[in-house]
């Protein structure tokens, strides 16, 4: 039993997080030990999946720090469980915790691809890239299944839409009879997220996605099928990854990516005292540095949302990461931007019924 979150930890075996407190809009449901130790029999965090209709498919942002403006997301929560992922709050809106409860109790949304052509066809839609996988993972080990991911590919496909898809899953090499011929068209593009080259350190802190080797393989075929690749190297950790962004670049770079990008250790609201308990857990050693090198990008506070600071932090160490990066970046031929999607390609498909042109 760990007694600091009350969970046993086969309960919780090849997850990320080690505890499943309540978030924000339902604090009465931790889950925490009651103090007298009574041996007691609990469920392990098995994956549960729930099926919910949307009733809309693209959301929009107007965030100057993201090169998109809208995006589709075929999933809540993710089973990767990377214990960094700063969209954990996002569970809370749902009365569930962004500890456990986020890697293992997951919404797909089936219906999104038919909302999303019916967007798509609207008369006042104005084509701009949709970016998939910009919240959880749409390849995660639930699209086999599911499939969710992939219709709204062929959806795309069929509008001739410009795509940027995001992903740590080896399962997107499935896509590439869509993927391949959409880039050779200049409506596609995918990135795949490196966080480190260690693979004991990876599956600690992803434990249920593909290994750092696995997803340099990723890179390697997408890139040999003709879809350009940019490899991300997010997020970085100060004090525990960031030694690496050299040699992450370097193994993308022969790897085949054309293109790299990079983010600092975000900790959003309740993300911050999971990563806590996680660095404390499995880097006892690591875990003040990391956040004391944290704090001092933000002010003193684990975290500062401001556009323009929340992706980089700011202050010495800030600096150095990113010069780093741009130093390895341009000697490793990464740092050119990427040609922007085809927009002009869009067109709404014929539909059964539709009235014909007279010419």
């Amino acid at each position: 039993m760990d007694h600091t979150t009350g969970i046993d930890a086969e309960r919780r075996r090849a997850r990320g997080a080690l505890s499943n407190r309540a978030g924000r809009y339902d604090l009465a449901r931790d889950e925490v030990s009651d103090g007298w130790d009574i041996a007691e029999e609990r469920p392990a965090f098995h994956t549960r999946v729930e099926i919910e209709t949307p009733r809309s498919a693209i959301s929009y942002n107007r965030s100057p720090d993201l090169p998109f403006d809208r995006s589709v997301n075929p999933y809540r929560g993710c089973e990767h469980g990377c214990i960094y992922c700063f969209a954990r709050p996002s569970h809370a809106y749902l009365g569930l915790s962004p500890g456990l409860d986020f890697e293992t109790r997951l919404i797909a949304r089936p219906a999104i691809s038919a909302v999303l052509a019916g967007e798509l066809a609207a008369p006042r839609y104005r084509v701009a890239p949709i970016a998939i996988g910009t919240n959880t993972d749409p390849y995660q080990p639930l699209e086999r299944e599911h499939g969710i991911s992939r219709a709204c590919l062929s959806v795309l496909a069929e509008f001739r839409h410009p795509v940027a898809v995001v992903t740590k899953g080896a399962l997107v090499e499935r896509d590439l009879d869509i993927l391949a011929p959409m880039a050779a068209d200049g409506l596609a593009r995918v990135g795949v997220s490196v966080t480190t080259l260690d693979p004991d350190l990876a599956r600690r802190m992803e434990p249920r996605a593909p290994s750092p080797l696995r997803r340099l393989a990723t890179i390697r075929r997408l890139a040999s099928a003709g879809v350009p690749v940019r490899i991300m190297v997010s997020p970085v950790v100060p004090g525990l990854t960031d030694h690496e962004i050299e040699a992450i670049l370097a193994a993308g770079a022969e790897a085949g990516a054309q293109a790299a990008s990079w983010i600092m250790l975000r900790l959003p609201r309740e993300v911050s005292p999971l990563v806590q308990e996680w660095l404390h857990q499995h880097v006892p050693g690591r875990a003040e540095k990391v956040m004391t090198r944290l704090r001092e990008m933000h002010g003193g506070r684990d975290y500062d949302p401001r556009w323009g600071h929340r992706m980089r932090g700011e202050g010495l160490h800030a600096s150095m990461i990113a010069g780093r990066f741009r130093r390895a970046a341009r000697q490793l031929g990464l740092d050119a931007p990427q040609p922007d999607l085809r927009r002009d390609l869009f067109a709404v498909p014929a539909r059964p019924g539709d009235q014909l042109a007279l010419f």
